[in-house]
């Protein structure tokens, strides 16, 4: 009797009349009602966790984006020569980078497929083998960089002496071509010192033909004359034991020899006599591999670098000659058998310093 009191008494404040049982299934539906809105209204104006992540994350890469273009036509505009470093810098990040993971990918591949160094295409062996010659260039900088505070000295460093401390990735297109050139001429200075040694060791060689071809060739480089590939190959037996075999070179004649192929000479004759053999190894591969793809394949930055690097100053010689020379190179190379691999490391010399001219 009380509740009904009580509910006709709510019921008369409404305004209306109801029945205690009309009134309890009114308030059933009205419960039902905000239980069926109130899931779709949450999953409506609430984002799920990933799609917030995402959102943010686009958010933060546009704004980074517009805020780095503002700040490369601010550098642009008022800092033009600091821009132009700086943009070489930041793309040689980049090429440096994408080298690194392309090494990676070329000796995860090694590793699972149980590839040795010379089973590899060209490319991919001289990816590894320029790749390692930067990584040994930057970790010297990486170095002297520990010491605190002495990363602003490094930077001083690398702007006041980019040939000696950065790669080729950092230099601008003229400093490729005349860092390029002082690098030859560098080596080129060898090139009579080693012309010397041969003409004094001549007549150490027991077999009469070859010290009168050996005297021969030398006299014809000296005069300018570029030699002929059955000239140079008519010396093979030379070069594979005593005076001018690679087991039997002198430590002064190393040292002009390290000079020519670019590497350093401040070595203990050892490591030196090592490292012309691990070096005249590793071309001896590349050229047996680049045999087998063709020279006509590469591109012509390629062609040049090839050529550069046995030691012809590809930098100012037109690409048809460039690949002409590369194939002479190719002919006697693959000839040759790894006892034979010093008239390799002499060929640096033998053929690259009266071609067109380059005899200076």
């Amino acid at each position: 009797m009380a509740l009904s009191r009580v509910c006709y008494a709510r019921a008369a404040l409404w305004g209306s009349a109801v029945t205690p049982g009309s009134f309890v299934t009114r308030r059933l539906q009205l419960g039902r009602s905000v239980l069926a809105w109130g899931a779709p209204r949450s999953s409506k104006f609430h984002l799920s966790p990933k799609a917030d992540v995402k959102s943010l994350m686009s958010y933060v890469v546009t704004k980074t984006k517009v805020i780095n273009g503002k700040y490369h036509r601010f550098l642009g505009r008022h800092f033009p020569r600091f821009y132009v470093l700086y943009t070489i810098f930041m793309k040689g990040l980049q090429m440096f980078w994408a080298d690194a993971k392309k090494a990676r990918r070329i000796k995860t591949n090694m590793w699972k497929h149980n590839i040795k160094f010379h089973q590899l295409s060209y490319r991919e062996m001289e990816h590894l083998r320029q790749f390692r010659q930067d990584v040994t260039k930057c970790l010297f900088i990486g170095i002297i960089s520990i010491p605190p505070f002495a990363n602003y000295l490094v930077f001083l460093l690398m702007y006041l002496f980019p040939r000696q401390l950065l790669i080729q990735h950092f230099w601008t297109p003229k400093q490729q071509i005349d860092f390029l050139d002082i690098y030859h001429a560098l080596r080129k200075q060898s090139h009579s010192e080693i012309m010397s040694y041969l003409e004094r060791v001549t007549p150490l060689i027991s077999d009469a033909g070859l010290q009168w071809h050996l005297s021969e060739m030398c006299t014809k480089i000296q005069r300018g004359i570029h030699p002929a590939i059955h000239d140079i190959l008519a010396l093979r037996k030379c070069f594979c034991n005593h005076p001018l075999g690679m087991n039997q070179l002198q430590a002064l004649h190393m040292k002009a020899l390290s000079r020519a192929m670019l590497l350093t000479p401040y070595l203990p004759p050892p490591l030196l006599r090592h490292r012309l053999k691990t070096h005249t190894t590793v071309i001896h591969q590349l050229d047996r591999a680049l045999a087998t793809l063709g020279v006509a394949q590469l591109t012509a930055q390629e062609v040049k670098s090839a050529c550069y690097l046995r030691g012809l100053n590809s930098t100012h010689i037109p690409e048809d000659r460039c690949r002409s020379w590369l194939g002479e190179w190719l002919q006697i190379s693959c000839t040759l058998k790894e006892a034979e691999l010093s008239l390799l490391l002499h060929n640096v010399v033998l053929l690259s310093t009266n071609y067109l001219g380059t005899r200076r």
